[in-house]
């Protein structure tokens, strides 16, 4: 068997989470749209401060307190980079997702946080998506506050 069909399964194996990642970062990216009377900005920083509190409760499932103090407090710089990007530049916004992803691409490699499998790949590919289009809205003259 040619090492091209044995690692044929591990890349079938990421195609779901990764797709589903370009899905749900698309999404995303457009949920603007939906709280139309907020601004962009706030919408963004909103969904920030979510998918940094999900591994919150990874942590919590994990029952270790010593990842459950980091993943608070690794939160909790997310959610000042939020509030920031909220009221002064977008771009913060575009850097929490973009630092958001890499921290999912570093728990996915440590495996920091028990049992989280698939997701840190899935999250880090809708971070990139989001944070692309966010920046691509910027560049482009996109204004993100009223």
């Amino acid at each position: 068997m040619s090492t091209t069909a044995l690692a044929s399964p591990g890349r079938a194996h990421w195609r779901g989470p990764l797709s589903w990642g370009v899905a749900v970062g698309l999404a995303q990216a457009a949920t603007p749209l939906v709280f139309w009377w907020l601004d962009a900005a706030t919408v963004y920083a909103f969904g920030l401060v979510l998918i940094a509190a999900v591994y919150i409760g990874f942590a919590v499932a994990d029952g270790r307190r010593v990842v459950l103090a980091v993943e608070i407090a690794v939160a909790a710089v997310f959610v000042i980079i939020a509030t920031a990007g909220a009221t002064g530049s977008p771009w913060l916004l575009v850097v929490g997702l973009l630092g958001h992803g890499l921290k999912d691409l570093w728990q996915h490699r440590q495996q920091f946080v028990a049992n989280t499998r698939w997701w840190p790949p899935f999250c880090a590919v809708v971070d990139a998506t989001a944070a692309s289009i966010i920046a691509a809205g910027i560049v482009a003259g996109v204004r993100f506050h009223h």
